[in-house]
């Protein structure tokens, strides 16, 4: 699934991305790390990987879409 990164707070490696719809989803630290990322910046493009249906939803990985 793809998604654009909203917030990005690098003291705890957690934020929210936007979902095509613009709905906010948060991740935690373990799907940013589970990614391999540095840093994340607003506006980037990122794959993700979920769990979960609506407002059960879970990011369980964040990581840069590639093409």
């Amino acid at each position: 699934m793809q998604a654009t990164a909203y917030t990005y707070d690098p003291e705890t490696r957690s934020g929210q991305v936007l979902l095509d719809d613009g709905t906010p989803v948060p991740f935690d630290a373990p799907a940013f790390d589970k990614g391999g990322l540095r840093l994340l910046r607003p506006g980037q493009r990122v794959r993700i990987e979920v769990d979960g249906e609506r407002d059960d939803r879970r990011i369980t990985l964040v990581t840069l879409q590639t093409f």
